[in-house]
């Protein structure tokens, strides 16, 4: 017997539901409601556009959730409170209380929430995962992350740092995760940050310490810089046995970075269509949600993330560091202290 497709509803059609629309398209039909760019992310990718999100709620099964940061608590818990599963888009929220909520709503309703941590799906952080699992490099000692491009003038909000969170919480909360995927859990968060330039022109960058419970440190640096900045991701660790490590530019084999009126930088990487990690992302969320293997990042891991974007905020304005304890267990969330 053929399994039947799942009806699935997409809020939201900026820049990363162009990323999601096609890899839901593949695992079940789609409907999409977005006060602005539906018509024209459906006319691109296909689907069918809805009028409300009351109509979008009625009529799915499961809810993808990619509206801008600040909008993210607010529509995760419509679909929460009409008993759909729901995949939220990073950050889970933009505040800590807001995702805690989120959780612990997700819990009370029985309901899987999973937010949309794709690095996690990355084949070469994967590959870091595995190797630091099976000890081949011995103690984790010191991590570096970075993850640079183009500033997203796109779209007014993500300049506004109250309704983004800005570079530290849009961009780095994905290496913010990632490290502590893979060296456990954050104690201490300390960083700095810059922004310069115009509104036109505008350049933001931030550097943040986290130290792990375990000892560990790593170094998290982000930067949005001028429209052709390409996006680049790299990355080493380094433990008692050896290190591994992972630059973006050396697949692509750049030679200069340097201003082309007619280049234009990037918001995404560049994808392999087979092994395409938005693709392998959702169809783990959806395949979770008819039953099957509990995927590789939770609800609480997505609170988690949110709370260590935060406090480095905190760093960030009183120029101190903040401890946090550890992560919270299932259903609990505890505050951070300056």
């Amino acid at each position: 017997m053929t399994e039947q497709r799942l009806r699935i509803g997409l809020v939201g059609a900026g820049v990363i539901a162009h990323a999601h629309l096609p890899n839901l398209l593949r695992l079940g039909d789609v409907v999409v409601f977005s006060e602005v760019g539906a018509e024209e992310l459906v006319a691109t990718h296909g689907g069918e556009v809805v009028g409300s999100l009351d109509e979008l709620l009625a009529r799915v099964d499961v809810v993808d959730v990619v509206v801008p940061t600040y909008a993210h608590a607010e529509v995760v818990r419509a679909a929460l409170a009409a008993g759909k599963d729901v995949i939220s888009e990073k950050p889970l929220a933009r505040t800590d209380a807001d995702a805690d909520d989120l959780v612990r709503r997700a819990h009370e309703a029985g309901r899987q929430l999973y937010p949309a941590h794709v690095v996690r799906y990355f084949p070469e952080y994967v590959r870091l995962k595995a190797a630091v699992e099976a000890g081949q490099l011995g103690e984790l000692a010191v991590l570096r992350f970075v993850r640079s491009g183009g500033f997203p003038t796109r779209s007014a909000w993500f300049a506004d740092p109250e309704l983004s969170g800005g570079i530290i919480m849009d961009q780095m909360i994905h290496d913010l995760d990632i490290a502590r995927w893979i060296a456990g859990d954050v104690v201490r968060v300390s960083a700095v940050h810059v922004r310069k330039g115009t509104v036109d022109h505008p350049v933001e960058a931030a550097h943040v310490l986290l130290t792990h419970a375990s000892g560990a440190i790593s170094h998290v640096a982000g930067i949005w810089g001028p429209a052709h900045l390409p996006f680049v991701t790299e990355f080493s660790a380094t433990g008692t046995l050896g290190t591994l490590s992972h630059d973006s530019r050396a697949e692509r084999n750049y030679t200069a970075e340097l201003l082309d009126e007619a280049a234009v930088g990037g918001d995404l990487p560049e994808l392999d269509p087979t092994e395409d990690p938005y693709f392998l992302e959702i169809r783990e969320y959806l395949g979770a949600f008819r039953g099957g293997a509990v995927p590789r990042v939770s609800a609480e891991d997505g609170a988690t993330a949110v709370r260590i974007v935060n406090a480095a905020l905190r760093s960030v304005e009183t120029g101190q560091p903040v401890d946090l304890e550890p992560a919270p267990a299932a259903g609990t969330h505890e505050g951070a202290t300056a």
